[in-house]
């Protein structure tokens, strides 16, 4: 097991202390800089950074990035959400460094969803159903994975249907 423990730090954000989301650093106690390339192979990191390295993660609208010795997360309810976030990426840190002899390391960032695409695939009413005041915010939250098909009461079945098809390819599964 290469990463056994840390200390979790939550915070406000200092840019606007009124936000009703928290940051948080865990701090690591193990450096996990080798382990980056094959998590970054593993789960299919947004961005990947070579010098000093880190990967980064958008998930459920947030972004983790992982660095040798310290993960930053942001957009977080609270101290729970947090902690299953840490857990899990402590678990994912864990088995790819376990069975890196078996993953190929990647210094790439993965693709990303395009917006555009999205937007091909909505109603393109502008309706507000869904909570946003147009479709390409909408598109825009999908694409961060804020948001998902079923999130869109006028889209069709088969629209709906290729839409969690395409984007199944960019989501991670906290």
């Amino acid at each position: 097991m290469l990463l056994k423990s840390y200390t979790k730090e939550i915070f406000n954000n200092e840019c606007m202390p009124s936000a009703m989301s928290v940051q948080c650093f865990a701090h690591l106690d193990e450096d996990v800089g080798e382990a980056l390339p094959y998590l970054n192979a593993f789960l299919g990191g947004h961005t990947y950074t070579q010098d000093p390295p880190s990967v980064t993660f958008k998930v459920q609208g947030k972004l983790i990035t992982v660095h040798s010795k310290k993960i930053a997360i942001n957009a977080l309810k609270d101290e729970e959400e947090a902690t299953k976030i840490i857990e899990w990426l402590k678990r994912e840190i864990n088995t790819a460094w376990e069975n890196r002899k078996e993953i190929e390391p990647s210094y790439e960032s993965a693709p990303i969803p395009k917006i555009l695409e999205i937007l091909k695939l909505l109603p393109k009413t502008n309706c507000a159903e869904c909570g946003q005041n147009t479709c390409m915010v909408f598109a825009t939250m999908v694409a961060e994975g804020a948001k998902g098909a079923e999130d869109c009461p006028p889209l069709d079945n088969s629209n709906s249907k290729i839409l969690s098809e395409y984007m199944s390819r960019f989501r991670l599964n906290l």
